[in-house]
C-alpha cells in the first residue's frame, strides 16, 4: 500500500465551471494544503474524464499530492493516478485492488460498520463514510451519524473520511466567482 495523508481530502466537482476556472481552483486548493485530491466526474464521457484527469494529475503531481479517481478504475489506470475510490454500486474493492495493484491507493464508500469491515477485508486503504451534515452534492443524501462514524473508526484500522460540506470556496484577489 502506498503511504498517503487524508487529513485534508478534497473532492472536486467541475459542474458549473469552465476548464480553466476549474483547474485554477484545484491548484488553489493544493496551494492551500490539500493532502489528498479526488477527481469526481459523474457526467463526463470516458474520453472527457481522461482528458481532465491528465490535466489535474499534472497539477497534483507538482504539489506531490496523490490523485484519486472516483468510480473509474479504467480512468485511474489510463492516467497512472495514485488511486481510485469505488462506491457501493461500483466494482468490488477486491477487483479494484487486483487491477490497481498493491502500490496504488484504493478507497471505498462504507456507511455502516459491516460495509467498513468488508471493504477493509477486501483491501481498501481508506473509507469514505458519507456526509455528516446536510449537503447538496447528491439529490438523495443519507447522513452518517457521528456515532456511526465513531463506530466505523473503532471497527477498522484504516482512515475513515467524512464529508463535511459540498463547497470549498476558493477566492483570490484577482479572481472571484
Amino acid at each position: 500500500m502506498k503511504k498517503f495523508d487524508s487529513s485534508l481530502y478534497f473532492i472536486t466537482d467541475s459542474t458549473n465551471y469552465g476548464e480553466e476556472e476549474f483547474l485554477f481552483r484545484v491548484e488553489q486548493a493544493l496551494t492551500g494544503g490539500v493532502t489528498l485530491l479526488q477527481l469526481r466526474e459523474k457526467e463526463k464521457s470516458t474520453r472527457e474524464y481522461i482528458d481532465l484527469a491528465e490535466k489535474v494529475h499534472a497539477i497534483s503531481t507538482r504539489y506531490n499530492v496523490p490523485l484519486i479517481i472516483d468510480d473509474r478504475v479504467d480512468v485511474a489506470l489510463a492516467v497512472d493516478a495514485e488511486g481510485v475510490h469505488v462506491g457501493t454500486s461500483d466494482m468490488p474493492v477486491s477487483a479494484a485492488r487486483k487491477l490497481m495493484g498493491d502500490n496504488k491507493i484504493v478507497g471505498a464508500t462504507a456507511k455502516t460498520v459491516p460495509w467498513a469491515k468488508d471493504a477493509y477485508e477486501q483491501g481498501a486503504d481508506y473509507l469514505g463514510v458519507g456526509a455528516i451534515f446536510p449537503t447538496t452534492t447528491k439529490v438523495k443524501t443519507v447522513l452518517t451519524s457521528v456515532d456511526t462514524l465513531r463506530d466505523i473508526c473503532s471497527a477498522v484500522p484504516i482512515p475513515a473520511n467524512a464529508k463535511l460540506t459540498r463547497y470549498l470556496r476558493i477566492f483570490s484577489p484577482t479572481r472571484s466567482r
